[in-house]
C-alpha cells in the first residue's frame, strides 16, 4: 500500500462581533451584541451615562489567513467607548495575509470614541487592516491607531513583511477622510527615511471629526511641540501624527493628547503606563 503525504492547511483564526447600542432613560444601553469565533466583547461597568466595550481577540494575535470583523453601531445621542483588551500582536506570517476589517456607524447626536491600545507588528508579518466609518451630519467621532514595530525593549526589529492600513470615514454620506499606508519588504529600509518614520519605531494618527475640531487644535498643539510629529485642524476635523523611538514614549504623549480630544475624560482603565 502507498501513502500519499497531503498538505494540511494550519487551523486559521476567525472571529466576527457586533455591538449596537441605544439610548435608553437618557443612558447608552445595549441593542444587539453578537460574538462568533475568536472575537469577544466584554461590558464594563461604567459610572455615567455613556459605554465602554473591550474587545478580545481569544487567539492571543493573529498571522497570515487569520480574520477579524468588528462592527458597531451607536445610536443616536448614544456615547460608547471602544478599546481593546491588549495589544493586538501580528506575528510572523508563513502564508497569506491577517486581515481586520472594523465598521463603525455613529447616529444623530452621538458620540464613538474608537481607542484600541497598539498594534504590535513582528518581522516577517503580514496585515491588512481596513476602518470604515458612516457619521451622521450631527455625530461626533475619535480614532486612535498606534503601531510599534516590534518591541524596542525586548530588542525585536522588523526587517521585512507587509502593513496596509486603508481609512475612509464619511459623514452624511459624503467622504470626509481617507488614507492609505503600505509598508512592505524593506521595512526596516524604509521606515528609516527621514521622509518616512526617520528611525523611529513607534507611530499613530489621531482623527477627531465633529464641532471641536478647531478648539481642540490650540490644546494639542503644546503637546505634542519638540515631538517627531504634528497637528492640523481644517473643516471639522483635526489630525494628529506622531512618532517616536519606542512604545512607551509613544504612550506617554498619546494619553494627554487623547484626553484632550475626550474634553479631558481619561482614558480607559484597561490602558496603563
Amino acid at each position: 500500500m502507498t501513502i500519499v503525504a497531503t498538505a494540511t492547511r494550519p487551523q486559521r483564526a476567525e472571529g466576527r462581533g457586533h455591538l449596537a447600542a441605544k439610548l435608553l432613560d437618557g443612558r447608552t444601553r445595549l441593542r444587539e451584541l453578537y460574538q462568533e469565533g475568536a472575537a469577544k466583547i466584554r461590558l464594563p461597568d461604567t459610572f455615567d451615562a455613556s459605554m465602554e466595550a473591550v474587545i478580545i481577540n481569544t487567539a492571543g494575535g493573529l498571522t497570515g489567513g487569520d480574520r477579524m470583523d468588528w462592527s458597531v453601531v451607536a445610536g443616536a445621542g448614544t456615547k460608547i467607548d471602544v478599546t481593546t483588551q491588549a495589544c493586538e500582536k501580528i506575528y510572523k506570517a508563513s502564508a497569506g495575509v491577517a486581515e481586520v476589517a472594523t465598521r463603525i456607524e455613529v447616529g444623530a447626536g452621538a458620540r464613538l470614541d474608537w481607542l484600541p491600545q497598539e498594534t504590535i507588528l513582528f518581522d516577517r508579518a503580514a496585515l491588512f487592516r481596513r476602518l470604515d466609518v458612516d457619521l451622521d451630519e450631527s455625530a461626533e467621532f475619535l480614532a486612535v491607531e498606534a503601531v510599534l514595530l516590534g518591541r524596542k525593549a525586548m530588542g525585536e526589529t522588523v526587517d521585512t513583511g507587509l502593513f496596509r492600513d486603508r481609512w475612509r470615514i464619511r459623514r452624511a454620506g459624503r467622504l470626509i477622510h481617507a488614507e492609505e499606508l503600505r509598508l512592505s519588504e524593506g521595512v526596516a529600509a524604509l521606515s528609516a527615511r527621514p521622509a518616512v518614520l526617520g528611525g523611529q519605531v513607534a507611530f499613530a494618527t489621531l482623527l477627531y471629526a465633529g464641532p471641536l475640531a478647531e478648539a481642540y487644535l490650540g490644546r494639542v498643539r503644546p503637546l505634542v511641540e519638540g515631538m517627531m510629529g504634528g497637528a492640523s485642524a481644517w473643516s471639522d476635523k483635526l489630525i494628529v501624527r506622531l512618532a517616536a523611538a519606542d512604545g512607551f514614549t509613544l504612550r506617554k504623549i498619546l494619553i494627554p493628547v487623547i484626553s484632550v480630544l475626550r474634553n479631558g475624560a481619561r482614558v480607559p482603565k484597561v490602558w496603563n503606563l
